[in-house]
């Protein structure tokens, strides 16, 4: 009979506001477990989180999975999920030479927007290579919308939270090549993933199961591309000669030869904080889309061990998981699955938009009683004050949505770590 695992130990450490998991397998008469890290990265370091920061992580990943990873997932490009990928712990993770990187189809060098033809042959390829250059095009607006934020900031006319939201996303959603490079280059082996890609485990982890249920491509689901917007097509045209204009750095003026005025005439002091404003809000709703869009294109893992079902979906909005859980063929038995799995990785930090309501609702685990010992087991990564707006009911993590899982399952949240020397949370399961 083929090894089964014994035991599982779920790490999440205290990144700030980002995700890093660390699933640690152990196997009777078996020296050395069988590591599968998921996500490492951060756009905010903890006030309270270990004063090595990101490398210190990365070594006390090391140190944890005894300095090899059988199996590593990048989730989807942000920052808060691959930045630790890259300098000096990305070196260390890189020594860990996991046997697997597991990434999103969008992430396939195959259909990199810079190669000179696209992946195979046929519309499919075509699409998704556009998909990507568009990623890409947008990616270089997030640069764009960065560098305007110290001039609307130094002008007084826009409200200091704009100019965070704005400072925020733009970082997340900048384009981490180095990241991004190293992680094409980590693996033995790498797997681009969509909805339905099987993955083969055994050699890796036997014992182990690993079912994707998301992203889907564009075949499958156009949703992705895009959140709710008037015209979509037209929008990310739009955005992608914009883009690509911001690459060639393109700045000339466009009446070189007008004169320039110095100070503003009387006559139009009141319309330029207007103009700053209105300028503020559009440079907020690109970046905004693209944050969307690229928390579309991440990777959703169910895991099966030992009669456990464990579901980690990075940070996959409505668009990725509506496909799913309601788009596919085998949408009523996917639902039906994922009603009984005994833990859930609280989607995007705890957001208002990434753990659908009925999905939530059908878990058979959720109970008010903190003492049944099958009660769902949750784990969220996140930090207050760095996303989203409280007067608004957007901010992240969401209060109701933390009330609940508190009253509902066993929650570890890295928000209550407050130890510089133990930065990490545990959810442990033994298997008979």
């Amino acid at each position: 009979m083929a090894p089964r695992p014994s035991h599982l130990r779920i790490r999440s450490y205290n990144v700030g506001f980002g995700d890093c998991f660390l699933l640690t397998f152990s196997y009777p008469g078996r020296s050395q477990p069988r590591s599968v890290l998921i996500d490492f990265g951060s756009t905010m370091q903890s006030s309270s989180g270990p004063d090595g920061g990101m490398l210190e992580i990365a070594e006390k990943i090391r140190e944890d999975c005894e300095g090899k990873l059988r199996m590593l997932v990048a989730t989807h490009r942000h920052a808060d999920h691959i930045s630790g990928f890259a300098g000096a712990s990305g070196k260390v993770i890189a020594s860990l030479e996991p046997d697997l990187v597991v990434q999103p189809w969008t992430e396939d060098p195959e259909i990199d927007p810079e190669a000179t033809a696209p992946a195979g042959a046929g519309e499919g390829k075509q699409r998704a290579r556009a998909m990507a250059s568009r990623l890409s095009a947008m990616q270089s607006l997030a640069q764009m919308a960065l560098s305007e934020v110290p001039r609307l900031e130094a002008s007084g006319n826009i409200t200091k939270t704009l100019a965070t939201q704005i400072r925020f996303l733009g970082e997340t959603n900048l384009m981490n090549a180095e990241a991004v490079k190293n992680l094409a280059s980590m693996g033995s082996r790498n797997a681009y993933v969509n909805f339905g890609t099987p993955l083969s485990l055994e050699r890796l982890l036997p014992g182990v199961e690993a079912e994707v249920l998301g992203p889907p491509t564009l075949e499958q689901s156009k949703a992705i591309s895009h959140q709710a917007a008037t015209d979509e097509d037209e929008f990310w045209h739009f955005a992608e000669r914009d883009g690509n204009r911001a690459r060639a750095g393109s700045g000339s003026p466009i009446f070189p030869k007008a004169p320039i005025a110095r100070t503003y005439p009387e006559t139009a002091r009141w319309v330029v904080p207007r103009i700053d404003n209105l300028h503020a809000e559009e440079v907020l709703a690109i970046v905004r889309t693209l944050d969307g869009v690229l928390n579309n294109t991440s990777v959703i893992l169910l895991f099966e061990v030992g009669g456990k079902l464990l579901l980690f979906p990075g940070d996959a909005q409505l668009e990725n998981w509506k496909y799913a859980l309601h788009g596919s063929k085998d949408a009523e038995a996917i639902r039906k699955r994922l009603a009984d799995a005994d833990f859930y990785k609280v989607g995007h930090h705890g957001s208002l938009n990434a753990t659908p309501k009925s999905l939530w609702n059908e878990f058979k685990h959720r109970d008010d009683d903190a003492g049944d010992p099958g009660r769902l087991k949750t784990m969220v990564s996140t930090a207050a004050g760095k996303h989203g707006s409280d007067s608004r009911g957007t901010e992240v993590p969401r209060k109701v949505l933390i009330k609940e899982l508190e009253g509902k399952s066993d929650l570890s949240n890295t928000q209550r770590l407050r130890s510089r020397k133990v930065f990490w949370n545990d959810v442990e399961f033994d298997f008979d």
